[in-house]
């Protein structure tokens, strides 16, 4: 069995072609960074480490090797060989690869071949339709029929948290990559065709919308919520953000108020989300990984956008009837972390309220444009966390005593 990873770098190597690896596929990684590429052919294999705060674990990842981006030809073989392929290169890579990935799937239906499924490993909103229409901009109708007849495109939700390595992590091997030990891969079952590959890890669920939901809003919204409340404590590390007491508070608040919206919108047990909850939050506390409130909060802009992990968990919370007090918090802290990273802009009300509107697509005078808006300037005045906590406490026992 032969496997194409698309990407060879920390979520390449450290996660998707170490369970494709481990289920016994020859693994092709596809990549233009001309050491990777030589390493991997020369030693037909690489270690992961397995990190936590009390320890380590080594495995050496076997039966491997790598084909160079830069050669057309070369990747549309591999693809037209395999029995399954992944991508993790990122979103802003997706538009140079698509061309080669066309060439091999033409190649794959020249030679008759079926089925094949492609599983998406990328950070972006419905990547299955993003791709498949880069896709067929270079297949003719005839192809475009075939197209929908034999390639499954899965999304895939990423759990596994893979730091920036470091050259302490790499410990003396450029090829070493640090993880976590959570190894779960959520897949989109609906998407595949043909017959469904039993992957080390890999967990087939329909509908997968509720997955792609709760890392996004589960997930990335407490992780960037702990980050940029570090960033406002001065703080370096997540592990170090989520030991202060306000900032855990707020940060499970956030959470547990995301696993209720979710709950009510997909009919999922509370208590199975906030079991997850619980143990994100443990996992969090990992100072093996040493994640950095630079890195996890990074692109705010991203992170505020309308369907994005804290206006869009805000979103849905109050269309099903949560009141989002503590994603508030996470929210108008990124919120300042965006104007303070933004030309043009500063800390103050006005552009707040320029980017809550024109950037995050909220109505002024909203219900959530007032809740952000009012904490941020909680923020700029100098309140501490808190006070924070304790002002989104007193308006969920206020909106819990309406209901009443």
């Amino acid at each position: 069995m032969k496997a194409v990873m698309y990407g060879g770098g920390n979520i390449g190597r450290g996660f998707i072609g170490y369970l494709f690896s481990a289920s016994g596929y020859e693994v092709a990684f596809v990549d233009v960074v001309d050491t990777v590429i030589e390493r991997l052919n020369r030693d037909h294999a690489y270690p992961i480490r397995i990190i936590a705060s009390e320890g380590h674990t080594d495995i050496q990842v076997e039966n491997v090797s790598a084909v160079d981006g830069k050669n057309p030809e070369a990747v549309a073989e591999a693809i037209a060989e395999a029995d399954i392929m992944a991508t993790a290169v990122g979103v802003n890579v997706l538009k140079f690869i698509i061309p080669n990935i066309v060439l091999g799937l033409k190649k794959r239906k020249e030679l008759g071949l079926g089925a094949f499924n492609i599983i998406i490993c990328e950070n972006l909103m419905d990547a299955n339709k993003v791709i498949e229409k880069m896709i067929k901009e270079h297949l003719n109708e005839e192809e475009c029929a075939w197209f929908d007849e034999n390639i499954g495109l899965v999304e895939a939700s990423i759990g596994r948290m893979v730091p920036v390595q470091t050259d302490e992590m790499k410990d003396g091997d450029p090829m070493r990559v640090c993880v976590e030990s959570y190894g779960f891969l959520p897949v989109d079952r609906d998407a595949f065709k043909g017959e469904i590959p039993n992957i080390r890890g890999m967990v087939p669920f329909s509908p997968f919308d509720f997955y792609l939901k709760r890392k996004l809003y589960v997930h990335n919204m407490g992780h960037a919520t702990c980050a940029y409340l570090g960033d406002i404590l001065g703080l370096e590390y997540i592990y170090e953000s989520i030991d202060v007491d306000e900032v855990y508070l707020i940060v499970r608040g956030a959470m547990e108020e995301s696993a209720r919206a979710l709950s009510k919108k997909y009919g999922v047990s509370l208590d199975e989300i906030l079991t997850h909850v619980t143990d994100l939050l443990n996992r969090f506390t990992n100072a093996a990984l040493k994640d950095t409130c630079n890195r996890v909060g990074g692109d705010p802009a991203r992170k505020l956008s309308p369907a994005d992990r804290l206006i869009g968990s805000s979103s849905l919370a109050l269309e099903v009837g949560v009141f989002p007090a503590y994603i508030a918090i996470g929210a108008a802290a990124g919120l300042r972390r965006y104007l303070n990273e933004t030309e043009n802009m500063t800390q103050c009300a006005q552009d707040a309220r320029k980017v809550l509107t024109e950037h995050c697509a909220l109505e002024e005078n909203s219900a959530l444009f007032n809740l952000i808006l009012s904490t941020y300037e909680d923020i700029l005045a100098g309140a501490d966390l808190k006070a924070l906590r304790r002002k989104a406490d007193s308006l969920v026992a206020a909106k819990l005593e309406n209901v009443i």
